[in-house]
């Protein structure tokens, strides 16, 4: 870990532990109190203890698990076999990049009739995989097949994928989400119509037929129902740059994917992938949870002294969003936020501080507040971080987002 980085979790955990502090004396409803620590723990996970997603990728050689490694992360990071099997032993690979890291174990194909490039140490693709899930249980499965072969060759591939998800039950007792990925999808008729976004009817047609007959055969398979989800993730580079590029719908499937992960595990993937949307939808998840809790503060009868807990939880959220758009966030990066807003904070103060000087301008300040006050204010910050870490907004906007929002959800 690096310095910069050892010093961020210092001053979040600082944070955090300075929330419990303010509970200990604080004169909360018990009830209320285990509530919030409840939502600091998930805090906890999805910041202090974030990891890299761990993904088990299965489908037949030729499926395009490569093409869609290089598709999450927008970037040349597996090479793309085009003639022989490049994946060998069914293990972990850990593929960086500067906004995180994901853990694939991208299995050899199940179905190939020559030896992969890659040395291999089990005498079947299936005892590969399994060799793996004992060392380290994957988060998430997908199932991935071409469109133009969603109709056969896959039955055996579906089978086994069953005995993979009984294995990791036994092992691991976690019931592991599987989802279907119909690949290649600009390969169907009509193939003249080859680029995103597919809008024609012919193609939508057969895209959908794909789709549905795949979820028919692993519903199936698996006892269960499973999402399937189309997409196209082709790229060509040169010199590390994207010259040809086809990717569609890989958004959704993220956006499906980052939701079926433990909370730990969502946040390295969403800064990843670089998709401002789906960054978004996980940040306004979190600011709905915590304006839930700050919500029930505000109607509570609390004295002055409980009002940090308020914005302590408040700063605890905008450095999960700045984490989730993957920007600085050491002590200048907080006083330039806290700036935005109109905050006279000096770049060496530490997050409990920053959040002390908040209650100048956030609508919190009395010996009791509202619940609709609290909540709008912690909507407010929301948006204002999701505008300040995630969309880059310039710093004179920041604030005018966070009044506009504020008025408009004290009215709602």
């Amino acid at each position: 870990m690096d310095k910069g980085k050892d010093e961020r979790v210092k001053q979040l955990d600082d944070l955090i532990k300075s929330i419990y502090d303010g509970l200990v004396e604080s004169k909360l409803p018990e009830v209320l109190k285990k509530k919030i620590r409840g939502e600091l723990e998930q805090l906890k996970l999805f910041t202090l203890d974030a990891r890299p997603a761990r993904i088990a990728i299965v489908g037949r050689r030729g499926a395009g698990k490569s093409s869609l490694i290089n598709a999450i992360f927008g970037e040349m990071r597996a090479e793309i076999g085009d003639v022989k099997a490049r994946t060998g032993m069914g293990k972990w690979h850990t593929y960086e990049s500067e906004a995180g890291n994901l853990e694939i174990l991208d299995t050899r194909g199940l179905g190939e009739a020559d030896r992969p490039e890659e040395e291999f140490s089990h005498a079947t693709a299936m005892e590969e995989v399994q060799a793996s899930i004992r060392e380290k249980c994957p988060d998430a499965i997908l199932f991935l097949s071409k469109a133009k072969e969603v109709s056969s060759r896959i039955d055996e591939d579906i089978k086994q994928l069953a005995e993979l998800r009984k294995m990791i039950e036994a092992e691991h007792e976690y019931s592991i989400p599987v989802i279907g990925v119909v690949t290649q999808v600009d390969e169907l008729s009509p193939k003249s119509v080859d680029k995103p976004p597919f809008d024609h009817e012919v193609k939508q047609k057969n895209i959908a037929e794909a789709v549905e007959v795949l979820s028919v055969k692993l519903e199936e398979g698996v006892s269960a129902p499973v999402k399937v989800i189309p997409v196209s993730s082709y790229m060509e580079f040169e010199g590390g740059e994207i010259v040809y590029d086809v990717r569609w719908n890989v958004d959704a499937l993220l956006d499906y994917l980052i939701e079926q992960l433990p909370n730990e595990a969502q946040m390295i993937l969403a800064k990843l992938s670089k998709i401002k949307s789906i960054q978004k939808k996980l940040a306004r998840r979190i600011g709905k949870s915590v304006a839930g809790i700050t919500g029930a503060i505000g109607m509570s009868p609390i004295p002055g002294p409980d009002i940090p807990v308020i914005t302590g939880l408040q700063m605890a959220m905008v450095t999960s969003i700045g984490l989730i758009g993957g920007k600085r966030l050491d002590k200048k990066g907080v006083a330039e936020f806290a700036s935005a807003l109109g905050v006279n904070a000096a770049a060496g103060l530490v997050f409990r501080q920053v959040a002390r000087q908040l209650l100048k301008i956030i609508p919190v300040a009395g010996n009791v507040i509202s619940g609709a006050v609290a909540t709008a204010g912690t909507y407010a910050l929301c948006e204002a971080a999701i505008a300040y870490f995630i969309d880059e907004s310039p710093l004179e906007n920041v604030r005018n987002i966070y009044k506009t929002i504020f008025e408009q959800r004290k009215k709602e």
